[in-house]
């Protein structure tokens, strides 16, 4: 602490990211990153880049984003005017919070849900409330009809992995057509619907993307939101009141060629639905109770095994995965699918320990 902080950071509690173990060939299994590199095609995007001296970097990068967002609209289908490009969808989900969801009424989202948001309430001065997920972790939508002042979920949630089908989204939407309605499809591409497709149809609708999980680009922080021409002149006022140039040179050139192949995308996120449902099978094998998941990771608890121990024992064995020492969780392990070989490789050391 120290005597020169501001009044609100003495009362924050920041968001805590996934341990990074500083190893030579860790099993990584607790940040839900993908197993398997991005498409060569962003490779050689930010080789041509680049260039022989790398002399394109002295200039600063196209501050709209202009060409990737183009390419992002096209895929999905949606004018230029109604997709927003951010430094990774922390930072599209951070300018929400400050240009569409600072209201006289509280918002809401789920009790188990993604930590960073009521980091962000916060920050922004954000009144919030959670609500109650079902004793099988599900959203149900009717628990969201009280007033409110915007609300936020993720679909799938985290770290839960449970996804709602697009007719709940629109139920939820219809619901609340007075304020704005966030879903965060940071996993989306693993086997949910995603509501972009009803962006036009609903104007108090912000659907936020991410290129780190399914196509492989955490780092290179690239995120997105789609919604109505309105909502996305909201965001950008936010952010050219922030950060004019969010997106380098080699994160957007980067994005727009994983977004031409298509082939690659489809044949990555197949593998991990593959292992993911493999995974599955063997913990339950194993005697573990696992949740539904349209994500890249499974939630698990095993009624005979305290969930820390497990981490740590795995830990032992440089296995990470993610414990949360969180009500109504805190006996449940976050697994993020890894290649076959890892996911090969968390199970044997689990059926040891489990002995």
């Amino acid at each position: 602490m120290s005597r020169f902080w501001s009044d609100i950071v003495n009362d924050l509690t920041p968001y805590v990211p996934g341990e990074q173990p500083a190893l030579t060939h860790p099993v990584k299994l607790n940040t839900n990153e993908n197993p398997y590199p991005p498409s060569p095609r962003v490779l050689d995007a930010i080789r041509r880049e680049l260039g022989e001296d790398g002399a394109s970097l002295r200039k600063y990068p196209d501050p709209t984003a202009r060409a990737l967002c183009e390419t992002v609209a096209k895929h999905h289908g949606l004018r230029v005017e109604q997709v927003f490009a951010g430094n990774g969808s922390d930072e599209v989900l951070a300018h929400a919070f400050a240009a569409l969801l600072k209201r006289r009424e509280p918002i809401r989202f789920p009790d188990i849900t993604y930590s960073f948001y009521p980091v962000y309430a916060k920050l922004y001065g954000v009144a919030h409330e959670t609500v109650p997920l079902n004793a099988d972790f599900a959203v149900d939508v009717d628990d969201y009809r009280s007033p409110n002042g915007g609300i936020l979920l993720p679909n799938p949630n985290a770290p839960t992995g449970r996804a709602l089908p697009l007719s709940e989204i629109e139920v939820l939407l219809k619901q609340n057509p007075d304020v704005p309605v966030i879903v965060d499809e940071a996993y989306v591409d693993f086997g949910a619907e995603s509501a972009v497709s009803v962006v036009g149809e609903y104007p108090n609708l912000l659907v936020v993307q991410t290129t780190s999980k399914a196509r492989s680009l955490a780092g290179m922080r690239v995120g997105f939101a789609f919604g109505d021409a309105a909502l996305i002149e909201g965001l950008t006022r936010v952010k050219d009141s922030f950060n004019s140039y969010p997106l380098d040179r080699l994160a957007q050139v980067a994005a727009v060629a994983s977004y031409e192949d298509r082939a690659w995308f489809e044949e990555s996120c197949a593998k991990v639905v593959a292992s993911r449902d493999k995974l599955t099978a063997q913990l339950e094998k194993l005697g573990f109770e696992v949740v539904p998941s349209a994500a890249n990771f499974v939630f698990a608890k095993h009624p005979a095994h305290d969930a820390a121990p497990l981490a740590a024992a795995l830990r032992k064995q440089e296995i990470f995965v993610r414990h949360f020492r969180l009500p109504r969780i805190d006996q449940h392990l976050r697994i993020s699918i890894g290649t076959p070989d890892e996911c090969d490789a968390l199970i044997r050391a689990l059926a040891d320990i489990a002995r």
